[in-house]
């Protein structure tokens, strides 16, 4: 049955909610940490997060034309700017108070918005070992999961068909490798190399 739009919502706002009570707790060198995002620590992350909630749609057309319409590199500017001008404290209190935010990324719909903060909000949690979204919340964004977004994150499954372990979705064809849902997610989103993977539950 295809997932309702209710249903996108419902889980978005539970993954906000999810991720505002772990990240109240944080400390000074957690709030330091390398992401999974290369280049940014969990700061620069959440700070990504909060960017759809700041400003305005001319001010971001600015900055992309200031950055030469490439939006990582806008992007990145954006997130080391707001965290050179924001407290953590006020990084986390953007998130909870945007928690019913019907901000939408461009073409993702409501799809979209949850896999945007599903994906960043593992960037944050894996490194810290902070638990990870309900298998059921990882697998509807898998499920909506194209050979686009592949393509954007730079995958390539050369043949493997991975299928979860803990929830019913499988991406790709070929030879069948089984992983949990999680790392099937930082897999096809180019977070965690399928070898590292396979070694890790190996071990």
């Amino acid at each position: 049955m295809p997932t309702t739009d209710d249903e996108f919502v419902a889980q978005t706002r539970a993954e906000r909610t999810r991720l505002v009570g772990l990240l109240e707790g944080l400390g000074p060198e957690q709030w330091q940490h390398p992401s999974l995002c290369r280049g940014w620590r969990v700061r620069e992350v959440l700070a990504h997060m909060t960017m759809p909630y700041r400003g305005s749609r001319a001010g971001f057309m600015a900055g992309l034309i200031k950055a030469r319409f490439s939006f990582d590199r806008y992007a990145d500017r954006d997130a080391r700017a707001t965290t050179a001008s924001t407290s953590d404290a006020a990084l986390v209190a953007l998130l909870r108070d945007n928690i019913d935010h019907p901000w939408r990324p461009p073409g993702g719909g409501k799809a979209g918005a949850l896999s945007h903060d599903v994906i960043h909000g593992l960037d944050m949690t894996e490194p810290l070992g902070l638990p990870a979204p309900p298998a059921d919340r990882v697998a509807l964004v898998l499920r909506n999961t194209t050979t686009r977004n592949l393509r954007y994150f730079g995958v390539d499954l050369d043949g493997s068909k991975l299928v979860a372990t803990d929830a019913d979705v499988a991406i790709g064809e070929g030879t069948e490798v089984r992983l949990p849902v999680v790392d099937l997610l930082l897999v096809v989103t180019g977070r965690r190399t399928l070898a590292a993977a396979t070694r890790g539950r190996a071990a």
